[in-house]
């Protein structure tokens, strides 16, 4: 009977102690192999480009470049590694930043051990793992029940996200895009499906809808004369 390779997994958090506990964990499951450790987003890119491991784990708060940034510089340089983000609290906010960043996973960082074994799991086959409380704000803002504190979903989107949607949403081609935007056309892949999870929507078709109903199509040429 062939034996399942283990999955591989770079960890990436400022403390050595959860590093050391992470690889420990990780490793001792059976199931995954610490292939690298970094101190900081920028490392993690480095280590990243060089191992290509499989799930990356990412603390949220980190010196030089935070977890999100280096979350969403990671799924532009290697779109096919999956991201379990770490915080020491479950913020609805940040959670949906780090999804919107292109996160599949998220997760308090001292979750009991069989809870993180099933979180990696999840992630690593591609299952957005995310808390309960912050999926239902999504569809809550969706639905337009948002709670008073929370900004307009369209509010959500920086400002290259909201010119990418409205360039696809008037039929504009991923290279044309890119090509406009001065990336590359997986970086406007990413962009979109980054935007299709921070909006909760599944499909590209819902997406162009949404666009048109929350007035980003008419503002083209405004929002592209702006950047």
């Amino acid at each position: 009977m062939p034996t399942t390779e283990p999955i591989t997994v770079l960890v990436v958090d400022d403390h050595p102690i959860m590093r050391q506990g992470l690889r420990a964990l990780l490793n001792d499951s059976g199931r995954f192999v610490v292939v690298g450790e970094a101190q900081d987003g920028e490392e993690a890119l480095r280590l990243a480009a060089e191992l290509t491991p499989q799930v990356v784990i990412m603390d949220v708060i980190m010196p030089r470049k935070d977890g999100i940034e280096a979350c969403r510089d990671l799924m532009a340089l290697l779109p096919d590694t999956r991201v379990l983000m770490l915080t020491a609290g479950a913020h609805e906010d940040s959670v949906i930043d780090a999804i919107a960043a292109g996160a599949t996973g998220f997760l308090e960082k001292y979750a009991p051990p069989d809870e993180f074994v099933t979180a990696m799991l999840d992630v690593a086959a591609g299952r957005l793992n995310v808390p309960e409380e912050a999926v239902k704000r999504v569809f809550a803002m969706l639905r337009g029940q948002r709670p008073a504190e929370s900004v307009r979903p369209v509010d959500r989107l920086t400002a290259i996200e909201r010119q990418t949607l409205t360039l696809f949403a008037k039929g504009t081609s991923y290279a044309e895009i890119a090509k406009h935007r001065g990336n590359s056309v997986v970086t406007v892949r990413n962009t979109l499906y980054r935007i299709q999870d921070k909006l909760g929507i599944q499909t590209k078709q819902e997406l162009v809808i949404w666009a048109v109903r929350n007035g980003l199509v008419d503002d083209v040429v405004v929002g592209i004369d702006s950047q």
